[in-house]
């Protein structure tokens, strides 16, 4: 079946899309749909909504018609690549002009019929509220109740009561026009205000103000306390503290804060006092193992662990860290403070047991194995009297509804209601976020940050470890870790969410929802082997979800804690080892996908994001199991993968940076196979690669991507060539695997990118060879003679172009800060491709501008090949582990579009000639 290809098949403005995944990942608290409630791994919205919008878009080279030349076609895909590039800037997200100019793309792509879009594992929401921003129809789904708690407060109760006013009084007299989730949002901040106030007039008195040493009053903004154990040394009969890091605060330019334990030998007693300068004591454990501070004495991890399950762990406090009118003040513990969390243990605690997972979550190997356990009872005391406050505020809400004009008719909105009750529901919904978000800093897993001294929620990674110093936030502070701080947060992420039309979700596994769907685009994000156990993690939120809201979501609060056994994730634990849990997930992914290539629109194809670790590389260049695994599930439920794409969501911008080593997903394009493709041999395979690949990549190259994510990008038409035959033939019978697919492609790869050599200059060509086996490093003069005769220049020459010193029978290329300040293009008479690029990359250390002011000096001849050649040099780099180095050469080709630009046009003529290359 022939089909049109899209974008996503062909090319997309890689660059502009992971800068701006990048950006959206640093947003921290401000308005942002994910700071609505925790969710893990969620893909940046300008990676979905670019994704989407390249699925469905026409790529010009399917219009030959419209677009008969090479030429017509690539300036066609730079008008797309400008809709993309505006799209995914998240200022322009509500942006209707723009939305209704890439709808419109879309509508014509698809000849006016636009396709269901089905994400089916929706989890945190990003596609699809990404594609119903783009107007599209959209399905999700979830096997756990907490996401799809999620994806119906993101685009199912904004959509339902978007432009209405707040009903709350206050609120609703503060102004008059109200667009979009706006008077949902401020409702939800009227009523989180009323329930902050009835807290705290029922439980101020467990958090009292810290009476300082001139008499002044502040408030807590947190306590620290350490967990404590019995000393195994007889000699002393007490508890110690462990304790991992005695600073409380820690700032470039002030004096270290810090507590100093003060043991009392003749009591066998231990008190702290705070401290300010001086150097603070060592840990007291470290990677599970402890010291006694008193005695010396060493406590195995197995100790501590006994004493934990034993419930033998005590706790003492360290210090409580206040706000005055003068400032932040840290003070040392006194009883009243210590007292004042001595408060029993309500009686309506959520009930569950914690999940097996020793590789993601510890805190059960110390005999924290029910949710209840990881809070302090003084937090269990605020998390149940806010949740019980609940039903309290929906109460209001129901009746200043009523009293605002939506009728009371008690259809609820689960049922599809839209008048008061359906709104009460809609409001508390989120109300129980905001309990969500103060439980992830109200527990006793929370630490304390030092040098931004503030509290650091549960899950600052995505996993439940041990925390032996922790953090208890004051509800009532009104800073970071209180409640008005976490309502603030909910209330600015619900603006965010408004589309032009609803979603629709439903807890199902992906199968199911697949097959309830029907025909559709798939857009999805399906859990990553064994990164993340999400049911697991899930669960320290359903307990409180469960207990908030099985009156307005009862199907979704139906079960004690989230499901477990049908998740699709590679866990061991589960599973019983590590074997089992490879088949379950590879044959779940295959399930998941045959259904999907079943139910594929044909029009379009299907985008599948992974999370690629950098460490899941091995030394050989390959891949690790879950990568693989995943690969051969896809591959054999019948899709033939088009494009991969690396989407990075870290900030790359230094020279250097790690960031620049690491790719966070590879999308993959997809479709199902043709029936009717036959089998191949593997020197028919390699063929194949040979002679569709080189263009491929001159293509990749064209469109400027950037050497750090060649490899993976030029995977993508290697992997479609492997995935179109139902079986590559080895020549022993065999089929042959993925993985050795994977290395075949890497190797006409790096033989596309070494095919460049032929034009450079013959010092370029034995500058490359020599930096292959000695990078800047001295090697033998004999065999740089060898060398310099094989590549048809000499050791004199290379040295004279002014790249290069030989001496005392040793020959190295010079680095960059070694080479001539005075150089000039103009005047140089052995230029090469070498010293251009090594000159571009120090100018861009100052500013793009000064490359491009270099750039315009060489000439577009010599800069075209000085990135030719950084792509090179970065294969080499990184292939060494030469991460510094690799990302000067990265960041020259990242940057050369704005370089070219800055240097006039895109054809920049210089007044060197090119004739001089060789």
């Amino acid at each position: 079946m022939t089909y049109k290809k899209k974008l996503i098949e062909v090319a997309i403005p890689l660059a502009k899309i992971n800068e701006e995944s990048a950006k959206q990942k640093t947003m921290g608290a401000a308005p942002h749909p994910q700071n609505l409630h925790r969710w893990w791994a969620r893909r940046p919205l300008a990676a979905a909504r670019a994704v989407l919008f390249a699925q469905l878009v026409d790529d010009p080279s399917a219009l030959s018609e419209q677009f008969p030349t090479e030429e017509a076609q690539e300036v066609e895909r730079k008008r797309l690549f400008d809709i993309i590039e505006r799209l995914v800037v998240w200022e322009n997200t509500n942006d209707q002009a723009l939305l209704a100019e890439a709808h419109a793309e879309i509508l014509k792509s698809c000849d006016g019929d636009l396709p269901n879009v089905l994400d089916p594992f929706g989890g945190g929401g990003a596609i699809p509220l990404e594609s119903l921003r783009l107007g599209l129809p959209t399905f999700t789904g979830d096997l756990n109740p907490v996401a799809v708690l999620i994806q119906r407060a993101m685009f199912e109760v904004p959509q339902r009561f978007g432009g209405n006013g707040p009903v709350h009084p206050d609120a609703r007299i503060s102004r008059a026009l109200w667009a979009g989730a706006e008077g949902l949002a401020a409702d939800v901040d009227a009523y989180g205000r009323w329930m902050q106030q009835e807290a705290k007039s029922r439980i101020g008195k467990y958090y009292p103000d810290v009476v300082l040493e001139d008499g002044s009053k502040a408030t807590p903004i947190a306590w620290i306390w350490a967990r404590t154990v019995k000393s195994p040394d007889p000699s002393w009969p007490g508890h110690v503290p462990l304790v991992r890091s005695w600073v409380l605060s820690k700032k470039p330019g002030k004096p270290t804060v810090w507590v100093e334990p003060i043991i009392d030998r003749e009591s066998k007693t231990i008190r702290y006092e705070v401290r300010t300068g001086g150097t603070p004591g060592e840990a007291s454990v470290e990677r599970g193992k402890g010291t006694c501070i008193a005695t010396g004495v060493l406590m195995t991890g197995d100790y501590i662990k006994a004493e934990g399950c034993a419930g033998r762990i005590g706790q003492r406090l360290l210090a409580v860290v206040g706000e005055s009118p003068g400032g932040r003040v840290y003070c040392s513990p006194d009883l009243d403070q210590e007292n004042s969390a001595r408060v029993d243990v309500p009686d309506d605690i959520p009930l569950g047991k914690i999940g097996i997972d020793p590789r993601n979550i510890w805190v059960t190997l110390y005999g924290l194995d029910e949710w209840w356990k990881l809070f302090t009872p003084r937090q269990l005391v605020a998390l149940t009297t806010f949740s019980d406050l609940i039903e309290n505020a929906r109460e209001r809400i129901e009746s200043d509804a009523v009293a605002s004009g939506l009728d009371l008719d008690g259809v609820r909105l689960r049922d599809g209601g839209t008048g008061a009750t359906a709104y009460a529901d809609g409001v508390i919904t989120y109300l129980a976020f905001v309990i969500d978000r103060s439980a992830d800093y109200w527990s006793s897993i929370c630490s304390w940050h030092a040098s931004n001294s503030q509290v650091r929620e549960t899950f600052a990674r995505q996993a439940i470890p041990m925390t032996w110093d922790y953090a208890e936030a004051n509800p009532f502070s009104g800073r970071m870790g209180s409640w008005e701080s976490m309502l603030k947060t909910t209330v600015r992420a619900i603006p965010t969410l408004h589309t032009p039309i609803a979603g629709e979700t439903a807890q199902r596994d992906a199968r199911a929802r697949i097959a309830e769907v029907g025909t559709c685009l798939i857009s999805t994000d399906p859990p990553y082997y064994d990164n993340i156990s999400y049911a697991d993690l899930s669960d320290f939120f359903f307990v409180w979800l469960r207990r908030n809201l099985a009156d307005v979501w009862p199907d979704e609060a139906s079960t004690l804690l989230t499901p477990k056994a049908e998740e699709l994730i590679a866990n061991q634990y589960r599973a019983g080892s590590k074997k089992a849990a490879n088949e379950y997930f590879e044959s779940g992914m295959q399930e998941v996908f045959a259904e999907a290539a079943r139910k594929a629109d044909p029009r379009f194809p299907a985008a599948i994001f992974y999370a690629f670790k950098a460490a899941e590389d091995s030394s050989d260049g390959l891949v690790s199991t879950g990568w693989e695994t995943f690969l051969n599930g896809l591959l054999h439920a019948g899709y033939a993968i088009t494009a991969t794409w690396p989407v990075r969501t870290e900030l790359a911008n230094k020279i250097g940076s790690k960031a620049n080593m690491l790719a966070s997903s590879i999308v993959l394009a997809c479709r199902p196979r043709e029936v009717t493709a036959a089998m191949a041999t593997r020197g028919e395979f390699i063929g194949a690669l040979r002679a569709e690949m080189i263009p491929a990549v001159r293509l990749l190259q064209k469109e400027n991507i950037a050497p750090v994510d060649m490899a993976q990008s030029a995977m993508g038409p290697g992997i479609a060539i492997f995935s179109r035959y139902p079986k590559v033939v080895e020549a022993d019978g065999s089929s042959m695997s993925v993985r050795t697919a994977l290395s075949l492609i890497n190797e006409v790869l790096a033989e596309a990118l070494s095919g460049e050599e032929s034009e450079f200059d013959a010092d370029t060509r034995f500058a490359l060879t020599w930096f292959e086996q000695f990078g800047h490093n001295p090697g033998p003069a004999g065999d740089a003679i060898t060398l310099a005769t094989a590549k048809n220049t000499s050791v004199a020459g290379v040295e004279t172009s002014g790249i290069a010193s030989s001496r005392d029978g040793k020959f190295r290329l010079l680095e960059r800060d070694e080479l001539d300040e005075s150089w000039d293009p103009a005047s140089d008479s052995r230029l090469t491709v070498w010293e251009s690029t090594q000159y571009l990359i120090r100018a861009l250390d100052d500013s793009e501008t000064s490359a491009a002011d270099l750039l315009r000096r060489i000439g577009q001849g010599f800069g075209e090949r000085a990135r030719q050649l950084a792509y090179l040099l970065y294969g080499i780099c990184d292939r060494n582990k030469w991460a510094q180095e690799a990302g000067a050469y990265n960041m020259l080709v990242t940057a050369w579009p704005e370089i070219e630009r800055l240097a006039g046009d895109s054809h920049v003529e210089g007044p060197v000639d090119d004739d001089r290359l060789f």
